[in-house]
């Protein structure tokens, strides 16, 4: 239905409002991007007055739409937006960029109704993919994802795993409004104002796409409401707009991206002042929650000396959790055979979701899925989820409860090579904020900490290993978060070998080997890597006086850092060895791997020798 004349000169008089507090924002902030917010200026205030359904008042409610600012740069067009919407007040829009302020210079959670992070651009839509997903299949609740992108972002490889990914899905769900303004950050874009370039890419995909006036108010809610219409596939709103537009000092014109406005008084003059409309937005319609239930766990049993892989475990001990808790979802790279995700899909096709090789994708899925309550377990070949790392890493700025899983870790894969193994990642994920890194020597211990990642906040790590392995655990152990076991143990122990993973059965069998020729020697299985067991490692050192970390990792930035960082507030350091993976490896089984690393049986009692003798020398 067409906009009435009235309506529209009120909708365009709302989007210079936008412009100026954007202007306003900035310039009490002295820096922050309003040029990028004001060409958007027309599309947020039709989409805010005409077409968005939500609650401002109640942000958990289920049925709200969701709007993902993934240009999150034009932040203050975003609280312009809330103050238009009667969310926050005038004196908080002023506080842009203030310390202690809530208005980020990019968004995040600290405001209700941001549900993710952005401004690292190409995110905002791959997470709207799964936010979409998760009204579509999970809750089954018709609100809408709306994401407002820039022109520059679509040049990101992660906008086309999500445009392909959406397509795939048909998410009719899914709106996406791209800001055609033609200018980047230091000149023209790749396609600059060419709709036509934009949208045969995007059609090749399968999109519905609509090509506008983004400063036309009638054109941009006909759009809009063509989007809503429109069944079967996603829509893309290609809007053509002016940078500064408004203002003829910055408008279209090249190096003023991220700066602001050089007159904010005239400028705001030119745009006609201040306003103060607040606006009365849709409230979302009352539905129904699909519920959720919780309890009455069952997870497999493993008797002490049977083989079993703990990718195996993880498969069994998720598809068990999803038995108990339908919040509970997993994603796939299309590894699912050997990540044995597919032992969970098998359960709950319902809620397995498969991601294809798309590995941005199958981690901003998770955080869109998060964003709406579930509890995502996402599943790959750890040397892959080195490509998500920046996914990660706004997932933890978006205080996102998000449980990643990485199989194939290390040299011990064997024959498939340095291009398979994963011997970044506990480096990677350790320098997560918040982050919880975990790394199971078994299938017992593997199937409790699964358990246990259901519950834990911000971004949870759990590192599998490829091959089979004798269970080492009872069907009573526990393995609290933050703690590690004692394998071994004796007053009369010379060292202690600190491992995790695979390297623990090579730890037990170098001490037994250690044992036969009078060295008895403690072995502590650290699978949780972070946060480490400050105590137990310190009471080793206080017993010992040597430690040894042994890891199927490299060197840098893994368990053995983990270690040594505990001795680094001051105390006593302990005679310190640390072994793990150096240089790139080649093909070779999995034996030769761990001998070529050092970090088998054999090289594990050779340094334990060596550490002794030193110690028994030393002054």
């Amino acid at each position: 239905m067409r906009v009435p004349s009235t309506e529209a000169e009120q909708l365009a008089q709302l989007g210079q409002q936008l412009r100026v507090d954007a202007v306003r924002a900035a310039d009490a902030a002295g820096s922050g991007h309003p040029t990028s917010s004001m060409s958007a200026a027309d599309l947020a205030a039709v989409l805010l007055a005409r077409h968005l359904r939500y609650d401002f008042t109640r942000p958990e409610h289920p049925g709200n739409d969701r709007l993902v600012l993934s240009k999150g740069h034009a932040s203050p067009l975003l609280y312009a937006l809330y103050l238009a919407a009667g969310a926050i007040d005038e004196d908080e829009l002023l506080t842009f960029r203030k310390r202690d302020s809530r208005l980020e210079g990019h968004p995040t959670p600290r405001l209700p109704w941001v549900d993710v992070a952005t401004g690292s651009l190409g995110q905002g839509l791959p997470v709207g993919v799964g936010m979409a997903l998760a009204g579509k299949r999970l809750d089954q609740i018709p609100y809408r994802v709306w994401v407002l992108s820039g022109d520059s972002e679509m040049a990101e490889g992660s906008v086309w795993e999500a445009v392909e990914h959406a397509a795939h899905e048909g998410l009719d769900n899914l709106t996406l409004v791209v800001d055609v303004n033609r200018l980047g950050q230091r000149g023209p874009t790749r396609l600059g104002w060419d709709l036509d370039a934009y949208a045969r890419r995007l059609e090749a995909f399968g999109w519905h796409t609509l090509r506008i006036d983004g400063h036309d108010i009638t054109a941009i809610d006909a759009a809009l409401a063509d989007a809503e219409a429109t069944t079967g596939r996603p829509t893309a709103v290609l809007a053509r707009t002016h940078k500064g537009h408004g203002v003829a000092a910055v408008q279209d014109q090249e190096g003023r991206h991220g700066k602001p406005l050089p007159e904010a008084d005239e400028a705001i003059r030119e745009l006609g002042g201040v306003r103060d409309a607040r606006i009365e937005v849709a409230r979302p319609p009352e539905v129904r929650v699909l519920h959720r239930r919780g309890g009455g766990l069952t997870l497999p049993v493993y008797e002490i000396g049977d083989e079993v892989a703990p990718r195996t475990a993880y498969g069994q001990a998720l598809a068990a959790l999803g038995s108990a808790r339908t919040d509970v979802v997993a994603l796939d790279a299309e590894v699912g055979d050997s990540t044995r995700t597919e032992l969970f899909a098998k359960e709950h096709p319902g809620r397995y979701f498969q991601c294809y090789i798309a590995e941005q994708q199958l981690v901003a899925a998770a955080v869109g899925m998060s964003a709406r309550g579930y509890v995502p377990f996402a599943a790959t070949f750890a040397a892959f989820l080195t490509r998500a790392h920046d996914f990660i890493r706004m997932a933890a700025v978006s205080r996102s409860s998000i449980n990643l899983v990485g199989s194939h870790a290390g040299v011990a894969i064997g024959e498939d090579g340095p291009s398979q193994m994963g011997l970044e990642d506990l480096a990677m994920f350790r320098a997560v904020p918040g982050s919880t890194v975990l790394y199971p020597c078994d299938a017992a211990q593997t199937a409790r900490l699964v358990a246990a990642m259901a519950d834990l906040p911000n971004v949870s790590y759990l590192r599998t290993s490829r091959s089979d392995m004798p269970v080492l655990y009872g069907r009573d152990e526990d393995f609290p978060v933050g703690g590690s076991k004692v394998l071994r143990s004796s007053g009369r122990d010379r060292a202690c070998v600190v491992a995790a993973g695979v390297t623990v059965h090579e730890a037990l069998a170098a001490a037994r080997a250690l044992e036969r020729e009078g060295i008895p020697v403690r072995v502590v299985d650290a699978y949780c890597v972070k946060p480490i067991d400050t105590a137990t490692l310190q009471n080793a050192a206080d017993d010992t006086g040597c430690l040894i970390t042994v890891e199927d990792h490299h060197l840098e930035g893994g368990l053995g850092d983990a270690v040594a960082e505990v001795f680094a507030d001051g105390r006593p350091v302990p005679r310190l060895v640390r072994l793990g993976v150096r240089g790139v490896p080649a093909s070779a089984t999995a034996a030769e791997q761990l001998h070529a690393a050092g970090i088998d049986a054999e090289s594990i009692a050779a340094a334990v020798r060596l550490l002794v003798a030193e110690a028994m020398v030393s002054p």
